[in-house]
């Protein structure tokens, strides 16, 4: 436990993986996905790839986690001794997570509990909580955290590069008509978060060889020249293109900070279907300058 007794705490939306929640002691509650046949827990009790397999025979409704389950976490944290907990969770747009937490930890003693909004998911939530976590472990103070994530937020930017629009049409979100000739084109749409938080296409590009160059591309044009930034990668049942979107990121983008590459949850994957690939750039000057004016 650190000296700050402060807490990170997120969902199974932030796909961070396991060996650095470990790490930096995150917490994670996970989201529920419900098929013909039962409920299951986002990453406990079933995994991305049995997801994939599953969707060309069902694809399954999605829900926050329950309000025991947030219960259940906080009362392992407070039972660790911390004291204080910052909660960094996916986009309202997509699930009310956030604020489940907000009220379940507003009932919950002993624990202080700042709760953020992403407005983002998968890598976008991951990178951000994970840059908590350095500055935690930096002995950045409570108030100092609360003044920085907002704008840390605001610097950290997500593209995902889609392989197939049939999941996002079976899911209402786009028309049949464009699904059907998105695939005869072989168009890859290339996705991110809009400010409110909904996911939203970007571009959309002909052939997956060129809209994953463009994808890191956009990404890329996020960094100004001589920026501090924090880069990750990651893939939804497609590790061998990971390793292709690596390398292609670390060359136009090799002076990061830090790097994460890590696997899209079952909720986003349920949503846009495998093959998926993300990329993202965190931008750290504007959030550590507030530590000044904390000082």
């Amino acid at each position: 436990m650190n000296k700050q007794k402060i807490a990170l705490l997120t969902d199974s939306c932030a796909d961070i993986p396991a060996a650095l929640c470990k790490r930096y002691d995150i917490y994670v509650v996970p989201l529920k996905l419900i098929f013909s046949d039962g409920e299951y827990a986002d990453g406990v009790d079933i995994t991305p790839t049995e997801v994939y397999r599953r969707l060309p025979q069902e694809m399954p409704k999605t829900t926050l986690p329950s309000g025991a389950s947030v219960e259940q976490v906080l009362g392992r944290i407070r039972r660790a001794g911390y004291t204080r907990v910052l909660a960094i969770h996916l986009s309202g747009g997509l699930s009310g997570t956030c604020n489940l937490v907000r009220v379940v930890g507003a009932q919950t003693e002993g624990l202080e509990i700042a709760a953020f909004d992403s407005l983002s998911g998968s890598l976008g939530t991951g990178m951000m909580v994970l840059q908590a976590a350095r500055w935690i472990e930096q002995g950045w103070s409570w108030a100092e955290l609360l003044r920085a994530v907002p704008p840390l937020m605001q610097d950290t930017h997500v593209f995902f590069c889609v392989n197939t629009l049939e999941y996002l049409q079976k899911g209402g979100r786009i028309g049949k008509i464009s699904a059907v000739a998105g695939t005869l084109l072989q168009i890859k749409p290339i996705l991110s978060f809009a400010p409110d938080g909904q996911l939203t296409s970007l571009a959309k590009v002909r052939g997956r060889k060129a809209a994953i160059q463009k994808m890191v591309q956009m990404a890329a044009a996020r960094v100004p020249r001589g920026a501090r930034f924090n880069l990750a990668v990651a893939h939804g049942d497609s590790p061998a293109e990971l390793k292709e979107i690596r390398a292609l990121a670390q060359k136009i983008m090799p002076d990061f900070e830090a790097f994460a590459e890590g696997e899209i949850d079952c909720t986003l994957g349920s949503y846009v279907g495998p093959q998926l690939l993300g990329v993202g750039v965190q931008l750290l000057e504007t959030a550590e300058n507030t530590k000044k004016c904390v000082n």
